[in-house]
């Protein structure tokens, strides 16, 4: 199956993501996903999710995060999702804006993902409360949309949702279908 990236070039998906195509493409949120956090008022946000590869072992992504009400920018994400060969083990590589850098690892069922922090580091000023622990779980629906839900845990705090969101495809890799 050919696949192409966003930068017009083809190239042959690597067989060790295969199991993780479904995820390619760009996904925009259907209705605004509801968020929450410590230090600010519970929010609405509307996002769109890149997942794309150059045919290397990983998945590039990018997420983009918007106000709902006031389309102000917000949080955004960049990063790699990697798969160990002949497992059904996935880690995501990210690095926010807000200067939280994380690995995530966990593993894919079926059409589902669900990962935890494995490893934080943050830049030297950013904002408290300090996130501990991540876990996120995207599983892809029978309805055909991604559902996206994300728990964080502050300093000393326990595992609470931070964000819940569903996602419909807006569109495919360029050049092909899944």
């Amino acid at each position: 199956m050919t696949h192409t990236c966003p930068f017009h070039q083809s190239a042959e998906m690597n067989p060790a993501l295969m199991p993780l195509d479904w995820l390619l493409g760009v996904w925009e949120s259907d209705e605004p996903g509801e968020g929450s956090f410590p230090s600010i008022p519970p929010f609405r946000y509307n996002e769109t999710l890149h997942f794309s590869h150059v045919g290397q072992p990983v998945i590039n992504f990018m997420f983009n995060a918007f106000n709902a009400e006031n389309k102000k920018p917000m949080h955004r994400e960049c990063g790699f999702i990697r798969m160990q060969p002949g497992t059904n083990r996935v880690a995501f590589i990210i690095a926010q804006n807000s200067g939280l850098v994380e690995v995530e690892e966990g593993l894919l069922t079926g059409q589902q993902l669900t990962l935890h922090t494995h490893a934080l580091a943050r830049t030297s000023f950013a904002k408290e409360p300090h996130v501990q622990q991540i876990s996120r779980v995207f599983q892809l629906r029978p309805d055909g949309k991604l559902e996206q839900t994300v728990s964080m845990a502050m300093e000393g705090g326990p595992l609470i949702q931070h964000l819940h969101i569903t996602y419909c495809r807006s569109a495919l890799p360029q050049g092909g279908t899944i």
